[in-house]
């Protein structure tokens, strides 16, 4: 039997890479150890763990019923673009501003799931990329390459995460403080894009 019968190639290729650009794996390292390096290499396995299952079942749950979930409550992508900047600057700021410095066992869970589970990785982009992808896969072929690129991504952003810790070593607690501060920054900035892009998606609506 050829792999072609059972698994389109070239769409798993094009889930898994665009997945890879959209949600970054590489990027999320400075946000991951700043979140958790304090909290020791335990609870930083935990937590990637943790964020990579989180990601892994909103995209799955938008694969599944994603276009009935937002036309149900009548969400539109501008807004929930809008709403995960606004998320993401709440907590740019308590980077930047040193709040994390002292987390407590009931944020390793929130840190887990908000923000890096969702909006950081599961986020709008990467929800509105799957829902596209879910609309073009009609054969057997075409789902099973849908689902093995959502798997492959995941298991891509946990290890990524999960050996980040070694970098967590190397930087000492002086680094992970400077660390903090820049990937407050970088998330502050991400975070306004989020909202630029869901304002002038309001825009571009109701000019329509």
């Amino acid at each position: 039997m050829r792999v072609s019968s059972w698994l389109d190639l070239k769409l798993l290729a094009s889930v898994y890479l665009t997945l890879f650009v959209i949600m970054d794996p590489p990027g999320i390292i400075p946000i991951f150890l700043a979140l958790t390096a304090r909290r020791g290499k335990a609870a930083m396995a935990k937590l990637a763990a943790q964020a990579a299952l989180t990601s892994f079942a909103v995209i799955t749950a938008f694969a599944l019923f994603g276009e009935r979930i937002l036309a149900f409550l009548g969400i539109s992508l501008p807004a929930l673009q809008a709403s995960g900047g606004l998320l993401l600057l709440i907590v740019a700021l308590e980077l930047l501003t040193g709040k994390t410095d002292e987390p407590t066992e009931v944020d390793d869970v929130n840190v887990a799931m908000v923000p890096l589970g969702t909006p950081l990785l599961a986020g709008p982009g990467a929800i509105v990329a799957t829902i596209l992808f879910v609309r073009q896969s009609d054969t057997t072929a075409e789902i099973t390459a849908l689902v093995l690129g959502i798997v492959a991504i995941h298991v891509t952003i946990y290890l990524v995460m999960r050996y980040s810790v070694f970098l967590a070593n190397i930087l000492k607690p002086t680094g992970i403080l400077v660390l903090t501060r820049i990937a407050g920054l970088l998330l502050a900035a991400i975070a306004v894009e989020l909202v630029a892009a869901g304002v002038f998606g309001f825009i571009d609506a109701n000019a329509a």
